[in-house]
This record gives C-alpha cells, structure tokens and sequence, in this order.
C-alpha cells in the first residue's frame, strides 16, 4: 500500500511507538509530503482523541533539523561525536565485513542492545532477531523496565494480566501506587478522574508528591522500597477484622493459610516504622479498603513499574498483587489490580523472531547479557564463565550511555577502542557519540508497525504517512541488508513489513478490520479471575509460589532492605529516586526544543529541611554525589520531596547536563530479587551546593 503522491491534504492512522501504557492511536495529517499536525484517533475509544503534549509534537521531532539522514562513519575519538557522510554500501559492506570476521571466531562476541524506542513487534522484534539468531550472537537479556514487576505477576497471578483498564471508572476506592498517572498514563487517569466525580475515593503510594499526588484525597510518602510492608501491614488489618472474602480465599487461591501468618507479623505500627508513614495513615487506608469491603464496593490498584526498581520490588509486586483476592476484588469487574495487560495478547513471537534459525548458526544456545550491566560487561576480559569479551555491540532502539544504570562504567565500556559499535539512530544521541557507523533509522511516521498495549487490549496497526526523509531506512530494511550481505538466504529475511505486520497475529486478529478502524479489540471477559482460572500452575492466585521455592527462593512475598538502605550511611545519608521528567519519555523527546524549554533544565527535588541543612536555596546549583559519581543540577526546593527523600528527575542527555552526567552517573548496577532488573530507585547520595572548584 504506497504512500499517496499527492499534494492534497490527506490523514493516515498510525500507532504511538513509545514506551508508554495507553498505545494511542494516532491521525497524521500531510501536506505535500510533510506530516504537519499528529493527534489522537477521536473513534479509539482509549485515546478518545487525546494526546500527550510530547506524542502531539511528533511532527517537530520527526522533522527536526537535526535529524540523521545520511549513513556516518567516525573519524575522531569515540565519544566525539565527529562523523563524515558515507554511502549504504560503504557503511553496510564494512559492517558485514568486520561482523563475518568476528563470527568466525565465536558470533557470541557479538551482542544486539536495544529495547523500547519502540514498541512495534516489526521494528523492535522482528528481523533483527532473525538476524541475531542466524548468526548466533550472544542474547540480551532486555530486563530494564519491567521484568522484575514481569515475574512478580507471573508468580503471583499467572502473567501480566488483570483489569480492563476502562472498567476502573467503576471502582470506589482507587490505589495508584507507584504510578504518576498525570505525566505518564494520561488515558488511565480519564477513568480515575470519571470514578472520582462518581465519588470514589483516590489514594495515591509513591514516595514523591507526585502531580497524581496532588489530585488524590490521600498521599502516602512511604520510602523507597517499603512497598512490601505497606502491603502486609494492610493485609494484617484486613484479617484482625475479618474484612475477608473467605470464600474466596479458600477455593481461589493457594498459600493462604502461610501468607496469613506472615501478614501478622507486620502490624501497622511495625509498618509505619519501617515505612516512614505515620500508622494513623496505614489504619485510616486499611479502613478504607474494608468499608468497601462490608459495603461490597469495588477496590482497585493501579500499580505502575516505579515501585518494583528496588532490590526487593518483585517481592513488593507480589505482596501488592495478593491483596485483591483477601477481599474478593477479582468478583467484580472493577475490581482488582493492573499492572500490564500485554499478556493477554497472542502474539505468535516465534514466526516473527525465528529462533529456529539458530541450527544453522552454529551456536545451540547463546549465552545471555543482562542489559541492566552492561557497563561491567563492556570491561569484562574473556574467561570460562563469561565466554568471549565483547567485540562488537549493534545498538537500536534504545540510547544505553544515557539509560542504563552506573552510566560512568557504560561510558569507558563504550570508548573501548577495539569494542566495535554501529548504531541505529533518529538523532546523535549520546550513545550515537561513541558509534563507529551511524546508521539513519526512520521514525514511526515513515515506515509499517503492528503495536500490543501494556495499558488496555487493543491491537493497533502503523502506517506509514510520509516517505522516509532523506535516506533513513527502517530498522528492519537495515537488518534485511546485512543479513543479505552474511549470505544468510532463507526465505524469511525477504518478507517485507506489511506481510509481518499480519504474520504477527495470524487468524487471531482481524485484519481487514484493523486495517479499516487502525485498531482491533481483543474478546476478552470483563472480570477474568471472578471464579479464579488464573494462567498459574494451579489455576489459583499463587500466594505461595512453588516455583519459587523450587528455585531456592522464599515461596511467599518477602520484606527484603535495599541494597543501599536509608539510614545506613553517614556520609550518604539521602535516599535517591529518579522518576522521569514530566516532559521527556526516558531519554526520547529531550532534543525536541519545545519540550526542553517547558522542562527547563536537569533537576534535583529536595525537601525544603533537608535543603536547609545544606544551605541550598530554590534555583541553587547543586552537587548530587556518591562513591559512583557526581552530577550537577539546579535544586528545586520543594514538598514534592519527602525529608530523607531526593528526586533526580530524568533521564537528561549526558551532553545537554552541567557537568556532561546525568542521574544515571549515580546509580548502581546491583539488580532486583526476581526479573534480574536494575534497581534504579534504592540509591543513596549526599547533595551539597556546587562550588566553583566542583568537576
């Protein structure tokens, strides 16, 4: 289906690509071949014709001055960021050579890193993967969002399921708990705002005083990585007063009986100590829950990934997604929990990624790269238990100098000058700066895509509405390019986008219907666990997980302290967490200069006690420092801080902070208990002002 040649206004329906719950169907309008306005599909009825103020720039970003239209070589020193112009077949040629020569060696020296630029299952997980497989590179174990959240719920509730997403305008009593609705999951917060003029109660966990915290009745500043302990501390009131669906419980669930003895050992008072709450908050919560358990109203929580970035946050999710079934939340279809939904869709991943090209790798199973340490893994020598050094790095889909953890170790793994890097890019990120081929990727404007959601259950379809600019190519024509270029000649590496966009879900979705409206619903039942059949081994809500406890692992949620506990350290003595940036969705949008300009500049939230003692002042330039790092920002002076508590909002470019560090220069690569995830939020730091000797 070729883009229309015309110079009449036309309209096409896409898909927003981002990292992001609500997956919004979008309207691009073109004039004479430029894309001039992207808003949302009014006839979607999750998008309901909003947007969010960055997606609705979509066309400033796609049309950027600065956007990369052209295959680049390095010639200066790796992280300067200094390329000439080259052609396709140069740069494509070279890549494949020095690629062929590494994989006969051993193809695992080589490792693709990418993530959710996009969430397209075309351009994200599709021909590269075949490409990866066939040529038996090492696997990326791509664990830094969610996948300790991911485990929890497997464990817990079977895989990332729960609520319909619309039905949460239906609850009374609504817990958003690691979640600030408002900047991130703008279509969410529409059905808590409808329930909230119904009169539902709002209650909002999160150790900031979030935007979301500001419109809930309730906000509960409990420090980072207590989640856990809220939980049982709820769970201890509920059966003190007997606010349980026995019933439930007993043919719904499994571990039970443990999981009950386990809650009492956390009354609220030990709770709020351990919390940092006040207990009259903890009680006053508990209360609320059980009223509407007598008064057989719906009790909804809204988790968001925020609170399980703590060593213990996949205990925490677990904890947290057992409380529905104590009152038989699950009976009522707005009841219960959402964390993710995108386990309800039936992608069929093996014909898109074909793992089965591996046989004629070579290679039966690669070894696995934990994305979360890829700085340690960078700098890492060859040995028996790490296999090969990393030789080569394909980076797409995800800017790691920025966004991954302890980014001071990312940045000498990248400048290694034997480390052979290519990366597919929009822009010159700061990952770009360290490339030795830069390699132009087209937008989500300019090429096909099929989309799942991880905040409702619709499948949207992405078209493109203008031709690629210059002579960016989408990641899947580069991978098809270079797998032509290996010899890899199976039939597969031929197929072209629209045709993946319906291998994806076969018979399963509609396709001349997704194609008419630009989405699909999928039939699913209103309340899914109403009478349990959750996807666990024993159909029941896992309370206790067998396999965990096959696993050497505590079979119930745990209260597990962070890795870097607040209170633990004289000369660290503030608990850090970075949440992102109103205006930036991680390190996407932070080039697009409108958005920069409404940001302002990086920033570091302090409570106004713990600004007092160092003698900052609102606007104040900062020192944010550990044993890690150091990272200049402005101070904002403010209760959205809770005292013991710094915000370090993210995730800036490197190059655009004071000091060329962003937050990530503070954080550490130690990972979560389930999920093998960073823990981005258990950090701890001193702040002091910035001096004019501070480098």
């Amino acid at each position: 289906m070729p883009i229309p040649q015309t110079q009449t206004p036309f309209e096409v329906r896409g898909a927003c690509p981002h990292d992001c719950p609500d997956s919004c169907s979008l309207i691009t309008t073109v004039e004479d071949g430029r894309a001039v306005q992207v808003r949302g599909n009014p006839e979607h009825p999750h998008t309901a014709g909003v947007l969010c103020a960055k997606v609705a720039r979509y066309p400033e970003r796609t049309h950027h001055p600065e956007r990369l239209l052209y295959p680049l070589r390095r010639i200066g020193p790796k992280g300067s960021g200094q390329f000439e112009r080259v052609s396709w077949d140069q740069a494509l040629s070279d890549i494949a050579t020095r690629l062929q020569a590494i994989a006969a060696r051993d193809p695992q020296a080589i490792l693709p890193y990418s993530y959710a630029g996009t969430m397209g299952l075309v351009q994200g997980e599709s021909m590269d993967r075949r490409f990866f497989h066939r040529l038996g590179a090492s696997r990326l174990d791509r664990t830094i969002c969610a996948s300790a959240g991911a485990a929890a719920l497997e464990a817990t509730l079977g895989g990332k399921l729960g609520m319909k997403v619309e039905h949460f305008a239906e609850s009374r009593l609504i817990l958003l708990w690691g979640t600030n609705s408002v900047g991130s999951n703008l279509h969410f917060w529409r059905h808590a705002q409808e329930a909230k003029r119904r009169g539902a109660k709002l209650v909002c966990i999160d150790p900031r005083r979030s935007e979301t915290a500001d419109k809930c009745h309730e906000h509960l500043a409990l420090l980072p990585g207590t989640d856990a302990a809220l939980a049982y501390a709820l769970m201890h009131e509920l059966i003190v007063h007997d606010w349980l669906d026995h019933d439930y419980l007993e043919r719904y669930t499994l571990g039970w009986p443990q999981l009950r003895e386990r809650a009492l050992q956390w009354p609220p008072e030990r709770a709020a100590q351990h919390c940092g709450l006040p207990v009259e908050q903890i009680l006053a919560l508990a209360q609320d829950i059980g009223r509407c358990f007598e008064q057989r109203e719906a009790v909804a929580i809204r988790l968001n990934y925020g609170m399980q970035r703590t060593r213990g946050g996949g205990n925490a999710v677990r904890a947290v997604a057992c409380l529905p079934a104590l009152i038989g939340a699950w009976r009522q279809r707005a009841g219960g929990l959402l964390l993710s939904s995108s386990g309800n869709f039936p992608v069929r991943r093996d014909q898109l990624q074909r793992p089965d090209l591996l046989a004629a790798s070579g290679v039966s199973s690669p070894r696995l790269i934990n994305m979360s340490t890829i700085g340690a893994d960078l700098l890492r020598t060859a040995s028996p238990e790490f296999g090969p050094a990393i030789e080569a790095l394909l980076v797409y889909n995800s800017n790691p100098v920025a966004v991954a953890p302890q980014s001071g170790q990312v940045v000498a793994g990248f400048a290694r000058e034997d480390l052979f890097t290519v990366v597919l890019e929009q822009f010159q990120t700061d990952t770009a700066d360290y490339a030795d081929y830069l390699l132009p990727a087209t937008t989500q404007l300019e090429h096909w895509d099929i989309h799942t959601s991880y905040g409702h259950t619709d499948v949207l379809l992405n078209r493109p509405a203008i031709a690629p600019l210059g002579e960016a190519k989408s990641n899947s024509q580069i991978f098809r390019e270079l797998a032509a270029r290996l010899g890899f000649d199976d039939p597969c590496f031929a197929q072209d986008d629209e045709s993946l966009c319906r291998q994806a879900f076969g018979d399963a979705v509609d396709w001349e219907l997704l194609t008419q409206q630009g989405y699909f619903s999928l039939p699913l039942p209103d309340a899914p666990f109403a009478e349990g059949g959750f996807p666990t081994p024993s159909g029941k809500c896992e309370c206790f997980s067998a396999a965990l406890a096959a696993q050497g692992l505590d079979g119930l949620p745990q209260v597990l302290p962070n890795h870097e506990p607040w209170g633990s350290s004289a000369a660290y003595p503030l608990a850090m967490i970075s949440p992102p940036a109103r205006n930036f969705l991680n390190s996407t949008f932070v080039n697009v200069r409108s958005l920069r300009d409404i940001e302002g500049e990086p920033r570091l939230e302090i409570h106004p006690d713990d600004a007092a003692a160092r003698g900052i002042e609102d606007g104040s330039l900062v020192c944010v420092f550990n044993d890690r790092g150091r990272y200049h920002c402005q101070a904002d002076v403010s209760h959205r801080a809770r005292p013991g508590v710094v915000n370090g909002l993210g995730i800036w470019w490197r190059k655009l902070g004071h000091n060329g560090t962003n937050v990530n220069e503070l954080t550490h690569q130690q990972l979560t208990d389930l999920g093998r995830a960073p823990a981005f939020y258990d950090c701890l730091v001193q702040v002091s002002l910035l001096r004019p000797d501070d480098s």
